[in-house]
C-alpha cells in the first residue's frame, strides 16, 4: 500500500516456451498485476513479432457471435463457473451451440414488433387528440389537399392562419374543449409553406393519419392491434426465457472465454516469438514480482525465466492509498495523475481539503443540509425522478452518477467539521439560534469578541504559511532524490524566505500579536526582528541562486501571494454569513410585519435565498478549497501528467480462474459438468 508515493514499479521480462505461452498469458490475465508493453528494440533484434493465424480470426468471429447471443438472451443464474482445459475446448463448445437461427429470428421479430408498438402508441395518442373531429378521417385527405393536427396557444394558431396565403384555401377546425388543438386543411401545393411558417412560429404539426373511420373507431382498432403485438412479444419473451434457462450459462461462459482469448490476441502484437520460445516485457509492482515469479515457475514446472529490464522509461503510475484516503484520489486524477517517481499528494489533500471546506462553510445548518444531500447522492439519488427535469439535467451535465457519489464521500468530513464549527460559533443558516434559546454567547459574536475576524485571518495566514512550507519541503525532497542539488537549494531558500517574510511583515504590522506568540516584546531593536530580516534575506539569496534570476523573482511574488491567498478562507466564510444575515433580515422583517402577503413573501425570500446559499456553500468552499491546494500547494513540487497503470486482464464471472482465490498459486482446471 503506497502512502505519499505511488507504488514502485519494475520492468520485468518473461521468457518461456511456445508450448507454455497460452498458460502464462492466462495466468497474467487472471493475476492482473502486469501491464504488458511492446518489446524493446534489443529483444526484437533476437525475436520476431507474433503473426496472426486462422485460429485467431475464428476466435474473433466466434466472440462476435456469442456477444450477440448473450445480449439477446435474458440473464438467468448461471451456477458455478465453467472450466475450459484449452482453447480447443472453448471452440468445440462454441461449435455445439445451435440456437443462433431461432434466437436471431425471435430477436429480429421482437425488434420489429417493438418498433411497430411505438408507432401504434404514437398513432393512438394522435387519434385521442383528434377525438373532437366528428367525421371520418378519410374526408381529410384527397389528391388536392392535405390535413395536419397542431396544438398551441390560440394567438399562435391565429398568427399562423393569418400568415398563410389566400391561395392555400386553409380551413381550421379548433378543439372546442379549449386544449389548443386544431386541424388545418389546405391545398397540397402549399404544404411546404405551412411547414416553414409553423417552424418559424414554433408550432408543431403532425400529418393526419391515412385512416378511414372516425377517430374513436380507429382508436379502438389501434388498441386491438397493440394488444396483439403485446401478446406476441410476451410469447417471444417466454420462448427466449426457455432457451435461456437451457443455454444461458453455456453461452455466458463461452462468451467470457472468447473475450479473454481476444484480449490475449491483442497483446500478441507486443510479444516476440522464436522457433520454440517467446518473450514479453511488463511493468509489475515491485511487491508482486516474487509472487509472479513463483506462480509462473510452478505453473510451467520451471520452464520460464523472469529478468529485470534496464530502462530509462517513466513507469506507469499506480496509486494505492488506504481505503478512506483513496476516496480523495478522485480529485488528484481530475487534476493530473502523479508521475511514478514523484509524491502522491492524496494523503495531504484528504487531510487539508475537509479542513478548508468546513472552515469556509462554518454553519451547522448548511453543513447538515449538505451532509444529507451527500448521503442521498451516495445512496444513488432515490426519488430523483420526481425532481424537475431542469434540475436533473443540470446535475448530469456536471458529472456522472459514479463521479457524484465519489464527490459526496469526499465532502462528508468537511460537512462534519462545518457542523462542529457552526455549533461552536452558533451559526444556523446565519441565525444565532443558541443565543436566543440558551443565551449562549459564541466566540463569533463580534459585539462580545470584536477581534474574532482578526484571529481568523491570522489563523488562515499561518495555515497558508504551513501549506506553502510543506509544498517547498516536498519540492526540496523531490529535487534531492532526483539529484538536482541546485533545485533543492532553491526550494530550501523558498522555505526560509516564506518564514522570514511572514514574521518580518507581521512584526511590522502586528508587533503586539507576534510578541504574544513569542512571549517576548518585538521592536525594531529586537534581536528577533533582526533574525527575521536575516532569514528573509538568506532565503531570498538561496531562492534566486537555486532557481535563477527570472524564475526566482517569480517565486518571490508567488510566495507572498500564495500565503496571503489563504485568507480567502475567511473571506468566503464571512461572505456566506453576511448573505445569510441579509436574507434572514429581509425575510424576517416581512414575516414579523404580520400581514399575510408579507408573511408569504418573507417565507419565499428565506426559502429561495437560503437554498441559493446552500448551493453556494457547496460550490465556493469546494472549488476554492481545491484551488488552494492545486495552485498554492501543488505548484511547489507537483509535475503530474503520469500515465496510469493498466494491468492486462479482467475479472472472471462465468469461467474458472487459473489461480486460486488467494492468488498465490495456480489452481487446477477442474472440468465442470456439461451444461
Amino acid at each position: 500500500m503506497g502512502v505519499l508515493r505511488p507504488v514502485r514499479m519494475s520492468k520485468v521480462g518473461i521468457i518461456g516456451l511456445q508450448d507454455d505461452q497460452d498458460r502464462i498469458l492466462d495466468l497474467l490475465h487472471d493475476l492482473r498485476i502486469a501491464q504488458i508493453e511492446p518489446l524493446s528494440s534489443t529483444a526484437l533484434a533476437e525475436l520476431a513479432p507474433e503473426r496472426g493465424s486462422e485460429t485467431q480470426r475464428r476466435i474473433g468471429d466466434e466472440a462476435l457471435r456469442f456477444r450477440g447471443l448473450k445480449a439477446a438472451l435474458p440473464a438467468v443464474p448461471t451456477g458455478p463457473p465453467r472450466a475450459f482445459a484449452s482453447l480447443g475446448d472453448v471452440l468445440r463448445a462454441a461449435n455445439d451451440v445451435s440456437i443462433d437461427a431461432e434466437v436471431g429470428g425471435l430477436k429480429r421479430e421482437d425488434d420489429r414488433l417493438a418498433t411497430e408498438e411505438r408507432a401504434v402508441d404514437d398513432e393512438i395518442g394522435l387519434l385521442e387528440h383528434l377525438a373532437f373531429y366528428p367525421d371520418r378521417l378519410e374526408y381529410l385527405r384527397a389528391k388536392s389537399f392535405v390535413s395536419f393536427y397542431g396544438e398551441d396557444r390560440p394567438e399562435a394558431r391565429a398568427a399562423l392562419a393569418a400568415a398563410l396565403p389566400p391561395t392555400a384555401d386553409a380551413q381550421f377546425l379548433d378543439d372546442p374543449s379549449g386544449s389548443g388543438g386544431f386541424v388545418v386543411t389546405l391545398r397540397t401545393q402549399n404544404a411546404d409553406v405551412l411547414a416553414r411558417l409553423a417552424q418559424t412560429a414554433g408550432v408543431r404539426l403532425t400529418a393526419v393519419p391515412e385512416l378511414s373511420g372516425t377517430p374513436r373507431q380507429e382508436v379502438e382498432l389501434a388498441r386491438t392491434h397493440r394488444a396483439e403485438i403485446l401478446r406476441r412479444r410476451v410469447e417471444i419473451a417466454a420462448r427466449l426465457g426457455a432457451i435461456s434457462r437451457d443455454w444461458y450459462a453455456t453461452v455466458a461462459a463461452i462468451d467470457e472465454a472468447l473475450q479473454i482469448e481476444n484480449r490475449k490476441i491483442e497483446v500478441l502484437s507486443k510479444v516476440g516469438a522464436g522457433s520454440t520460445t517467446f518473450a514479453l516485457e511488463t511493468w509489475v509492482p515491485n511487491r508482486d514480482v516474487p509472487r509472479l515469479d513463483s506462480i509462473l515457475r510452478t505453473a510451467t514446472s520451471g520452464r520460464v525465466c523472469l529478468y529485470n529490464v534496464p530502462t530509462e522509461e517513466e513507469p506507469p503510475t499506480l496509486m494505492d492509498n488506504p481505503k478512506g484516503i483513496r476516496r480523495f484520489e478522485f480529485f488528484i486524477r481530475f487534476y493530473s495523475l502523479p508521475q511514478a517517481d514523484e509524491w502522491d499528494p492524496t494523503l495531504v489533500f484528504a487531510i487539508v481539503f475537509p479542513l478548508f471546506f468546513g472552515l469556509m462553510l462554518g454553519d451547522w445548518g448548511y453543513g447538515l443540509t449538505i451532509l444529507l444531500i451527500c448521503l442521498w447522492m451516495i445512496r444513488g439519488f432515490p426519488g430523483a425522478q420526481h425532481l424537475p427535469k431542469f434540475g436533473r439535467n443540470f446535475v448530469k451535465r456536471i458529472m456522472g452518477p459514479e463521479g457524484m457519489r465519489q464527490l459526496a464521500y469526499t465532502l462528508l468530513p468537511g460537512c462534519a467539521l462545518a457542523i462542529g464549527l457552526g455549533l461552536y460559533w452558533d451559526e444556523f443558516f446565519g441565525y444565532p439560534l443558541f443565543l436566543h434559546l440558551f443565551s449562549y454567547v459564541a466566540p463569533s459574536d463580534l459585539k462580545a469578541n470584536p477581534g474574532f475576524v482578526g484571529v481568523l485571518l491570522l489563523f488562515a495566514g499561518f495555515l497558508g504559511l504551513g501549506m506553502v512550507t510543506l509544498g517547498f519541503l516536498f519540492g526540496l525532497l523531490k529535487e534531492y532524490f532526483h539529484h538536482h542539488p541546485r533545485g533543492a537549494l532553491g526550494k530550501g531558500g523558498g522555505i526560509m524566505f516564506a518564514w522570514g517574510i511572514a514574521f518580518f511583515g507581521l512584526s511590522l504590522i502586528r508587533p503586539k500579536t507576534l510578541g504574544a506568540l513569542t512571549s517576548a516584546g518585538i521592536s525594531f531593536a529586537s534581536p528577533l526582528f533582526d533574525g527575521y530580516f536575516v532569514l528573509m534575506v538568506v532565503g531570498l539569496a538561496l531562492l534566486l541562486g537555486g532557481e535563477g534570476i527570472m524564475n526566482g523573482s517569480m517565486s518571490i511574488i508567488e510566495v507572498i501571494s500564495h500565503i496571503l491567498s489563504y485568507t480567502r478562507l475567511v473571506g468566503i466564510l464571512l461572505a456566506s454569513i453576511i448573505l445569510a444575515l441579509v436574507i434572514n433580515t429581509i425575510g424576517g422583517g416581512l414575516i414579523g410585519a404580520g400581514a399575510v402577503v408579507g408573511i408569504v413573501a418573507g417565507l419565499v425570500i428565506v426559502v429561495i435565498g437560503q437554498s441559493f446559499n446552500v448551493i453556494i456553500g457547496v460550490f465556493e468552499p469546494g472549488i476554492q478549497g481545491a484551488r488552494l491546494i492545486f495552485v498554492e500547494y501543488f505548484s511547489k513540487f507537483y509535475t503530474g501528467n503520469g500515465r496510469p497503470f493498466r494491468p492486462f486482464g479482467a475479472a472472471r464471472t462465468h469461467t474458472q480462474s487459473t489461480v486460486t482465490a488467494d492468488g498465490l498459486a495456480p489452481g487446477p482446471l477442474v472440468q465442470a459438468p456439461p451444461q
